[in-house]
């Protein structure tokens, strides 16, 4: 049996300054065949990378609802070395983030449903960056790497994951998600599978394919086709997005509804020929909902739900006509009442969507492409270290006029 020798092992053991060498294993020559290789793991050295000169920082809440911008991990050092990265992983430096409504819900509210804020946590799941480390076994990815990164982890294993809906992964450890930590950092370690390359996409685009993809699950699975007739409900971040996606799958009409006035002026000005509707107080959900189907020329066939609000929900049934259907993107309160009755007599399916699976590289071509065009949905911009601004504005959009917010981390 071939063996290697005490000093061929000792030298297996140095350190050295390329991230893999392959290295001969010496046998002897009874068993000598070809030269074999194996593997060394080496760790990138900091002449290989981008210069990393500042701590890391990340944008935490708790359950007392406090904000506050302080020191996170990996560290400095950790950074710099390497030492922190996991097989399969690289480090990120994040360079903008956007806040999404699930952000401000975690910090002012301290749960959405099932999912509680117990202790200190980072926010932030709407990210882009540049790959900074790359951990040996890593090979789809290089330092310099332009990535949007899509804020999953699975267990590879469950029903979902293996049939392709990895949304629904029953381990699924979704970053900004108590109590896994976000995106909201100046550097974060991921998974390499999902860390998407953008090439020279801004990163501002990057951070905004998260949210395109949440309308890009929807607009999939409700089956959105050329010419359809379509109601959104909600001109949020999301509610817009939705529009961008109908309008350029050739949805017609399109009517959109909001309680905001300049986001419907804003929903006119990224598509033209888009029919919106104002929702008032006291108007009851009948009302509204055949006001809305009479906009679009008494047949909306399908209503996209962006908002999760109650009264908007129950609107859309009625705006749909028979054997129509109302697809709900938003998220909304734990229990809700709906007009069953309307939804059985009139044969509406009523279908939900939780996050996406599968949409990022679709998200990538159309924003290269120049089919999606999100750049007017960003109304403000701040730095990392002035997160909590960027929060209150976020969180006080009806004053502030802001749509999405980006962090940004130069």
């Amino acid at each position: 049996m071939s063996r290697v020798s005490p000093a061929i092992r000792s030298l297996l053991r140095q350190p050295c300054s390329s991230q893999w060498r392959k290295t001969p294993v010496i046998r002897s020559s009874l068993a000598w065949t070809k030269p074999a290789y194996q593997p060394i793991r080496c760790l990138a050295t900091p002449a290989a990378m981008p210069s990393v000169s500042k701590e890391n920082i990340g944008v935490y809440c708790n359950p007392a609802h406090d904000l506050w911008v302080k020191e996170s991990g990996p560290s400095m050092e950790e950074v710099k070395t390497g030492k922190a990265l996991k097989e399969g992983e690289v480090t990120i430096a994040i360079k903008s983030t956007g806040i999404c409504g699930s952000d401000v819900h975690f910090w002012r509210h301290g749960r959405i449903g099932p999912m509680v804020v117990e202790h200190d946590h980072i926010l932030g799941h709407e990210s882009a960056g540049e790959i900074i480390a790359v951990h040996p076994s890593v090979k789809n990815l290089s330092v310099g790497d332009r990535v949007a990164v899509e804020p999953s982890s699975i267990c590879n294993k469950c029903e979902p994951c293996l049939t392709g809906r990895y949304n629904g992964c029953l381990e699924m450890q979704f970053m900004s998600t108590p109590p896994v930590d976000g995106l909201l950092r100046r550097y974060v370690n991921h998974s390499a599978i999902w860390c998407h390359k953008i090439g020279d996409m801004s990163y501002e685009d990057g951070a905004m394919l998260e949210p395109l993809s949440v309308s890009l699950a929807g607009m999939h699975r409700a089956q959105i086709a050329l010419g359809d007739p379509v109601l959104i409900c909600g001109a949020g971040p999301i509610g817009l997005m939705t529009l961008l996606c109908c309008a350029a799958a050739g949805a017609e009409p399109i009517v959109i509804t909001d309680i905001d006035q300049n986001r419907l002026n804003v929903a006119k000005e990224i598509c033209p020929r888009v029919k919106t509707y104002k929702v008032e107080p006291g108007v009851s959900m009948e009302e509204a909902g055949a006001a809305m189907s009479k906009l679009a020329g008494g047949a909306v066939t399908t209503a996209l739900e962006c908002s999760g609000v109650e009264s908007s929900i129950a609107a859309a049934i009625y705006s749909v006509k028979f054997g129509g259907k109302v697809f709900v993107i938003g998220v909304g309160k734990p229990d809700m009442q709906i007009p069953f009755m309307r939804l059985s007599t009139q044969e509406i399916d009523l279908q939900f969507q939780y996050r996406y699976a599968n949409t990022w590289p679709r998200a990538i071509r159309l924003v290269q492409s120049g089919v999606i065009d999100m750049k007017r949905l960003v109304t403000h911009r701040f730095d990392l270290e002035d997160a909590v601004g960027a929060f209150e504005t976020s969180a006080a959009s009806a004053k502030t006029g802001a749509i999405k917010v980006l962090i940004q981390s130069p």
